[in-house]
């Protein structure tokens, strides 16, 4: 399939998507679509075990297309699609079983980083800034930032971070948790390309995505319900090939020889 607003690179089971809809990657409804139809193809991809996501040029997502706001205000029904489709897309990010990786190599500005924030592991370039601002607008942010940062924060560093709506340096991103990494820009993709890697070789997709399951899940369930999910899945892959492999290679010593399955 081809894409109007994202270009795909596949290599070694790392697909790399880089938001290309200059001129600041802004996430207009039809760029939102389009990435969420990608993201369940992503899903369904045995040759995809992680991904990363990144902008080209300058930006990383400067925000939702605010342009497109002017003629939907005064509507509460397409503000509350708009919102929705923005949650919908933010969703299906984090609840995809693979890695999902936020290269974010510039400014990532309210549905921005929302966007980053719901993938599994966020590394930003030295000269990324990142923020809500949305509150400037008369808008609060509604792709699922009052909910993640806060998970990610805290309740006082989220109220502080939307309230105030000031940006952060790749340095305080990574002090409050909101990322894992900051690098130079030049290292940006070799370095989150070497992380997708980290998570994948030498292991079985069919552990990998259960394991993302698990913890992503978890973080929305309560204790009981996220062991719950953790024993079933853990009794699913006694019954699985790569189980046995993996034990039996540990047994005899020797690198396992996974086929997924």
């Amino acid at each position: 399939m081809s894409y109007k607003y994202v270009t795909l690179k596949k290599e070694h089971f790392i697909t790399t998507v880089t938001l290309n809809n200059p001129p600041a990657n802004t996430l207009s409804s039809s760029c939102i679509a389009e990435l969420r139809s990608l993201f369940q193809e992503l899903a369904a991809d045995d040759d995809t075990r992680a991904v990363i996501i990144t902008g080209e040029g300058r930006f990383f997502v400067a925000g939702a297309d605010i342009k497109e706001f002017v003629s939907k205000l005064g509507d509460q029904e397409q503000g509350l699609a708009l919102a929705e489709g923005g949650q919908a897309l933010c969703d299906e990010i984090e609840a995809l079983k693979k890695p999902v990786i936020a290269a974010i190599n510039g400014p990532a500005l309210g549905g921005g980083l929302e966007l980053a924030m719901s993938c599994h592991f966020r590394i930003v370039s030295d000269e990324a800034v990142v923020g809500l601002p949305e509150l400037k607008l008369g808008l609060i942010p509604a792709f699922g930032g009052t909910q993640r940062l806060r998970n990610i924060t805290g309740t006082a560093t989220a109220l502080d971070l939307i309230l105030t709506s000031r940006t952060l340096s790749a340095h305080d991103a990574v002090e409050l948790k909101i990322a894992q990494l900051a690098v130079k820009k030049e290292e940006l993709l070799k370095t989150a390309t070497a992380v997708a890697a980290s998570f994948i070789e030498g292991k079985s997709m069919t552990s990998v995505m259960r394991a993302v399951e698990c913890i992503i899940q978890g973080s929305n369930e309560s204790m009981e319900q996220g062991l719950e999910r953790e024993r079933k899945r853990f009794a699913e892959l006694f019954l699985t090939s790569d189980a046995k492999e993996g034990i039996h290679a540990f047994v005899e010593k020797r690198k396992p020889d996974f086929h997924h399955s």
